[in-house]
């Protein structure tokens, strides 16, 4: 079954599956809960900026309209945890969490006047969220398309959408945008959590070391596959040791 789901790495040429572009949060009821409890959420998003702490801008600078402009506070990435984040936002941790099959959660940042370009997400194996926490304004000034169906983000309010699709977002207003954003695997592929992060991460890790090591963008295809099924296992036994280090280290 996981050989059957998009991974961006993979196939070049864009999605062509199925699944919906933006999924009804009404069928969650962990979406109710997160946005009971999103003053909370936005409370410790406030403690974060207030003690100066390091946004990451996103490694990818291609798919932003001016460098440094998305950036992020992760808590979580791809079954990675980030547990000195995690601690400093204990609550938000906690609700995200109880969510069945949650793998990735961060705190985003759009910079004023930026864009994310259009682009592919990672896999369509995950359900995407976006739960507003600072949205200064709404369409047409601000807001996100999936395919060709744009929407606003309203604070408090969650956005569930599937990555795999071309997107894009965009803040032209004179503020900061932040967002919860976290990944749900799909229900329907719970029992091969494991191995979509894998392929995600091995990706993503081939992705950033290109950015470094230019020369692997030139090797052939079947080169940089050889390479990308060789990080994948790695990546499976790397995250539960990291994990372990990192919770007996925070």
């Amino acid at each position: 079954m996981a050989d059957q789901l998009f991974y961006s790495f993979v196939t070049r040429d864009g999605y062509k599956g199925d699944a919906p572009t933006y999924f009804d949060k009404d069928n969650f009821d962990w979406s109710e809960v997160l946005e009971k409890n999103w003053q909370t959420i936005k409370k410790e998003l406030n403690d974060f900026l207030s003690a100066d702490k390091k946004l990451w801008p996103y490694f990818d600078q291609s798919i932003v309209s001016r460098k440094n402009s998305w950036k992020t506070i992760p808590l979580m990435a791809w079954g990675v945890h980030f547990r000195k984040n995690q601690k400093a936002a204990p609550e938000t941790t906690r609700l995200l969490n109880q969510i069945p099959g949650i793998v990735s959660a961060s705190f985003n940042m759009l910079d004023a006047n930026a864009q994310i370009v259009p682009h592919y997400g990672d896999t369509d194996g995950i359900m995407r969220c976006h739960l507003g926490i600072i949205v200064p304004g709404e369409l047409p000034d601000i807001g996100f398309e999936v395919q060709d169906e744009k929407r606003s983000w309203h604070e408090g309010e969650l956005l569930i959408f599937c990555d795999a699709h071309l997107h894009t977002a965009w803040n032209n207003t004179a503020e900061k945008r932040f967002i919860l954003l976290f990944d749900v695997i799909r229900p329907e592929y719970l029992q091969i959590k494991r191995q979509i992060c894998s392929k995600v991460l091995a990706s993503l890790y081939l992705q950033s070391l290109s950015g470094k090591l230019t020369f692997l963008r030139k090797l052939p295809m079947s080169a940089q596959m050889l390479l990308y099924y060789a990080a994948i296992p790695a990546a499976r036994i790397s995250v539960p040791i990291r994990n372990l280090i990192s919770k007996i280290v925070s």
